[in-house]
């Protein structure tokens, strides 16, 4: 590791609405661990509501969950080093990392359902181990996704949540050409379900947002074919469905407004997939839910397969997830980063260690 210098930067998250970088050592690699320099790492919502603001806990937990380590679980970039034990990937190789490591040994571990696994070693990056807010990151090889070379750092950091989150949403949807899509909410997750829907091939896709910033970023990507308030939802998807209702629907809103409308949006014998974290669900339900024959999915992440997938799937159809992004950041720039991210941006907020905007 004689070319590979001994500090780097570090975001850390104090939980008061700012971001802090810190100068701090570049570790190394252990027994299947990978040193990975980092190339992108996106900012997701999740740690804007549960740790930026204000340490809200996850998953039910009382207090904070972030045990204040380098932040940001969705990295991607290059190996530089590989530990002991490691039988995949090394030096050069371009990655990116599924952000849980689990136990390994679980029922859901063993199935590649590492956001779901029960043993105490769960730790996710950027919140129980140090994450890709970095110049570099420990990555656990099991954890590691090879990056195809038809797909930037920024892509693979994409995929590692919110592409991913939304490719096993409407997978379990079983989206196909005889669909037509409603998402609900425009934020990257929403944008990145409005691309999938599009390469899985869906006959039509319909954005739902209340953010006028939002519908002008999205309506400029050209992926869906509509995107209204959802105080204009109703007529809307009428108008575009014929009076039917969207055959699939997915709320990455978070919302308990937005999954209502997502429900109303559904046709009869719908599929709605939930997959924004968050909020409550209220509904009327013989109206709603019964006499629709409606089916509900709760899709939390995927699983390592279902992140391998969508990197395969997206390189096929040719789609690059960095489109959706509107805003990039040098590491230096965190805390500028990431007030917008939790502002009024328009699409995904992503650091890139060493980015010098360009006019």
């Amino acid at each position: 590791m004689s070319d590979i210098p001994q500090r780097m930067r570090g975001v850390y998250l104090p939980g008061d609405s700012t971001a802090v970088v810190r100068d701090v050592e570049v570790p190394e690699p252990g027994p299947g661990e990978l040193l990975v320099r980092v190339g992108a790492s996106g900012i997701c919502g999740s740690d804007i509501g549960y740790i930026y603001r204000g340490y809200k806990g996850h998953r039910g937990e009382e207090g904070a969950a972030y045990r204040g380590v380098v932040a940001g679980h969705e990295p991607a970039g290059t190996v530089v080093a590989a530990g002991p034990r490691t039988r995949r990937f090394g030096a050069g190789d371009r990655i990116l990392a599924y952000h849980i490591v689990g136990c390994g040994v679980c029922h859901n571990c063993r199935g590649g359902w590492m956001i779901s696994c029960t043993g105490p070693a769960r730790a996710a990056y950027g919140w129980q181990r140090d994450g890709g807010h970095a110049d570099y990151i420990l990555v656990d090889e099991r954890t590691a996704i090879a990056l195809p070379d038809e797909l930037s750092f920024v892509d693979g950091a994409l995929i590692a949540c919110g592409f991913g989150t939304a490719y096993e949403g409407l997978h379990r949807l079983g989206v196909a050409g005889a669909d037509d899509v409603v998402v609900v909410g425009l934020g990257p997750v929403g944008l990145a379900a409005g691309m999938i829907a599009r390469g899985m091939g869906a006959r039509r896709v319909i954005g739902i947002e209340p953010s006028a910033v939002r519908r002008g970023w999205a309506d400029g990507l050209n992926l869906f074919d509509a995107t209204v308030h959802p105080d204009d939802a109703a007529e809307s998807v009428a108008q575009v469905t014929s009076g039917v209702g969207a055959q699939a629907v997915i709320d990455c809103s978070g919302s308990r407004a937005g999954r209502g409308t997502a429900i109303e949006s559904a046709a009869e014998w719908g599929r709605v997939s939930l997959v924004g974290e968050g909020g409550t669900l209220e509904t009327e339900v013989s109206d709603a839910l019964l006499h629709k024959q409606l089916t509900l999915y709760a899709s939390w992440v995927t699983s390592v397969q279902g992140m391998e997938q969508i990197t395969a799937d997206l390189v096929r159809w040719g789609l690059r997830p960095e489109t959706v992004v509107s805003d990039r950041f040098d590491l230096d720039q965190a805390d500028d980063a990431y007030r917008l991210a939790a502002g009024d941006s328009r699409g995904k907020v992503v650091l890139i260690p060493g980015y010098q905007a360009h006019d």
